[in-house]
């Protein structure tokens, strides 16, 4: 029987990461697995910018927190962890190796031909690299999704 004990998804706030989120705590709660939900910001140290780099991080890690829900927190023991660095792949699977994680789960955009090529592909080189089962997922997903992503109803 395959045990699945941690759980990881990748987060960046868009369509496909909030899929794998979702298909994420599904799993995590079938398997009563902890749920560890990651986002990799950019290294912002010594760069050009507009804004401060601490307000930045304030920022996103608010939005990871509030990405949390009560029962992520509470059923699924929530481990929301913010990491910075320029190779998001590479930091994903450091993560999966230091902390046991048993499954991966990683949106991706799908894209096709030159743009593949040109912009690289953060999910393509965790699979490639990953210490453990990787799903990923494109947004065409979210119409099977619809009813484990639906908040669940409070009385």
């Amino acid at each position: 029987m395959i045990q699945v004990n941690n759980v990881l998804v990748a987060v960046n706030f868009d369509e496909a990461s909030n899929i794998a989120l979702a298909y994420a705590r599904s799993i995590a709660k079938n398997f009563g697995a902890r749920l560890h939900v990651l986002h990799v910001m950019q290294n912002l140290f010594l760069r050009p910018m507009a804004n401060d780099p601490r307000s930045i991080e304030e920022g996103i890690t608010r939005r990871l927190l509030d990405s949390l829900t009560d029962e992520d927190r509470t059923a699924l023991r929530a481990v929301p962890v913010i990491r910075k660095s320029d190779e998001p792949a590479d930091e994903i699977v450091k993560y999966a190796q230091t902390e046991g994680i048993d499954l991966i789960v990683v949106g991706t955009h799908g894209r096709p031909g030159l743009a593949h090529l040109l912009m690289g592909s953060v999910a393509e080189k965790v699979v490639r690299t990953a210490p453990c089962p990787v799903l990923t997922l494109r947004n065409s997903e979210r119409v099977s999704l619809a009813a484990a992503a639906a908040p669940a109803a409070s009385s």
